[in-house]
């Protein structure tokens, strides 16, 4: 005859690990949750912003091809260095100086020559560089925004992977003393083997999406450093809370303007201006180029008198039909192609601007759906639930499913916290600076 082995002692001690269980899941939903990386100070974003804006190399080449391009304007629009000349002409033999003291044919001469490209030339082609240095400006400039950006998106996602890892540390916590109330209740005879290994699945499932979340952290650790330039094995971050930060005011006016403030349009616009004045330049190349050369010559100062030579060179445009024609096709066609750009870039940064704002708005309409009803909503169901599995009126697996539920919801809720924070990073970065 088999004889039950199940002590008193358990079955007593079960409404006592309800309790306990039924308290911590209360304070856990009440205090917030502690962030991953607590045993150091948070990192400000502010603060690895202007970290990024002093170390990143891609901000620091593009700010350097700047630098340099603003230089070219006054190179291009200067006139070609002049050239000195020294000759020397032999009469009656190749010696040098022969018949110089007996030929007024030979002398020695010095002289310079300038090379003058037609009127309007040098002006074009510095407006043109100019053009150049200011793309290049935008260029850098694009290039800061989008690092910034791509940094505040890697904070608030390593923000939300934090605080997540928190709630299912915390949770993985009260799934143990849950799988310890199924082990009681199956030990006294009033649950079955398969709630106690049910239980013991949803801790191990847990488990693995704790470990998932270490897996992500390393690699956004990962990608901090890579934009911050810091050498490998820095210590690691710990970010600051995600918080909500509202929408301008009348966010709809982000719209208007938006053109200006974006580099990309910026830097497309002054493509094609450039173009404009490269085909001026083209229309140019169709008249001639010169060259004014001062010599002069001495031959034997007693019995000849010296010479003075200037010369004018002009470079004619024969080959017009192979050279100068095809330029200026290329230059009207490549302005058509630059302003269909600028137009492609004005209508792409309306659409990011639209989309980001209608997915900061929507988020926030959600996290105010998530606060104001699901989440107590979540919280009662479930405490209602524990309150009746304590009595033995509801099964465990109810029990997970409302406690899967909660959590879910708790995951969506900083998962559309951290959308919301992205969209208006984005909006920022095509907007320029924060937003008002």
């Amino acid at each position: 005859m088999h004889h039950d082995r199940r002590t008193p002692g358990k079955l007593s001690s079960l409404p006592r690990r309800a309790a306990l269980t039924g308290v911590l899941l209360v304070l856990a939903r009440a205090a917030p949750a502690p962030a991953a990386g607590a045993g150091q100070p948070p990192t400000p974003l502010a603060t690895l912003v202007a970290e990024l804006e002093q170390h990143n190399p891609q901000v620091l080449a593009a700010r350097q091809a700047w630098k340099a391009a603003s230089q070219v304007p006054s190179q291009v629009a200067t006139l070609p260095d002049p050239q000195l000349n020294l000759q020397q002409v032999s009469v009656g033999s190749p010696v040098p100086f022969a018949g110089y003291t007996t030929s007024e044919f030979a002398y020695a001469g010095i002289g310079v020559s300038q090379d003058l490209p037609y009127p309007g030339k040098l002006r074009l082609r510095g407006e043109i560089a100019a053009r150049e240095a200011a793309a290049a400006a935008d260029r850098a400039e694009a290039v800061r925004r989008s690092a910034v950006e791509q940094l505040k998106v890697t904070y608030y996602r390593l923000a939300y992977l934090e605080q997540t890892l928190a709630i299912l540390e915390r949770d993985g916590a009260l799934l143990a003393e849950i799988a310890e109330i199924a082990d009681a209740r199956y030990r006294v005879g009033q649950g079955s083997q398969q709630e106690v290994l049910r239980a013991q699945l949803e801790r191990t499932k847990l488990l693995r999406e704790i470990e998932m979340h270490h897996r992500e952290m390393a690699g956004l650790e990962a990608r901090l450093e890579q934009l911050l330039d810091r050498p490998p094995g820095s210590p690691e971050l710990a970010t600051e809370p995600l918080t909500e930060t509202a929408l301008p005011a009348g966010a709809g006016d982000l719209l208007a303007g938006e053109s200006a403030r974006n580099p990309e349009v910026a830097g497309a616009q002054e493509a094609a201006r450039k173009q404009s004045l490269q085909v001026d330049l083209a229309r140019k190349d169709f008249y001639p180029d010169f060259n004014l050369q001062y010599m002069w010559q001495r031959t034997d100062p007693v019995k000849f008198r010296a010479y003075y030579m200037v010369t004018l060179g002009v470079r004619l445009p024969l080959y017009r039909l192979r050279r100068q024609q095809p330029e200026l096709v290329q230059s009207v066609a490549e302005l058509e192609r630059s302003r269909r750009d600028y137009e492609a870039a004005v209508q792409q940064s309306y659409f990011d601007v639209r989309d980001q704002l209608a997915a900061a708005g929507s988020a926030s309409r959600l996290l105010a759906i998530y606060r104001g009803g699901l989440l107590p909503q979540a919280g009662a169901a479930f405490e209602a639930v524990l309150s009746a599995y304590r009595t033995g009126r509801q099964d465990l697996a109810t029990l997970l499913a409302s406690f899967s539920d909660l959590l879910k919801l708790d995951i969506e809720y900083w998962s559309t916290l951290a959308d919301h924070e992205t969209a208006l990073a984005r909006l920022e970065r095509l907007r320029g600076g924060t937003l008002p």
